[in-house]
């Protein structure tokens, strides 16, 4: 086997195996004991695993040990190719806070002051909702609010 030269290189041999296997991401978490949302992220290369969660994860995957060492690397985050995705279902993402992002900074700031919503301090919950007229998508997105300091 030849040398892993970035952990993009491991995303892209989990996807791979995912596929093989017929894996669903929630199974996946199950197995790691973390939320699908989560172990998602982590296994598409935005989050950083401990060495057992690493483990699982090789295991579940039939990674190597040089690929299970990558998984326990602090990332570089951010994984849209492109500044303005071209993805449909991501593009809808960047529409959305392109329309009511200043709408949400508005009433966070009202209800808040002024700061952050963290991606650090945060969880993310992604469920079907059950709907007549098509099932939704719904998307439950909990981060700490950070006011900004002054000094």
């Amino acid at each position: 086997m030849s040398a892993i030269y970035d952990r993009s290189e491991v995303t892209r041999m989990i996807v791979s195996a995912k596929v093989r296997k017929g894996l669903k991401w929630a199974d996946v978490a199950e197995q790691v004991g973390l939320s699908k949302e989560w172990t998602t992220a982590a296994c598409l290369g935005q989050m950083t695993l401990t060495k057992e969660q690493a483990g699982i994860v090789g295991t579940i995957f039939d990674l190597s040990d040089e690929a299970i060492a990558w998984l326990q690397i602090v990332p570089y985050k951010g994984s849209l190719p492109t500044a303005v995705p071209t993805d449909p279902l991501i593009y809808r993402w960047y529409e959305i806070v392109s329309v009511y992002g200043t709408t949400i900074k508005e009433l966070v700031h009202e209800e808040f002051g002024d700061g952050i919503m963290s991606a650090i301090d945060f969880s993310m919950d992604i469920d079907r909702q059950a709907d007549p007229k098509g099932d939704r998508v719904k998307v439950v997105l909990s981060g700490k609010f950070l006011p900004y300091k002054t000094y």
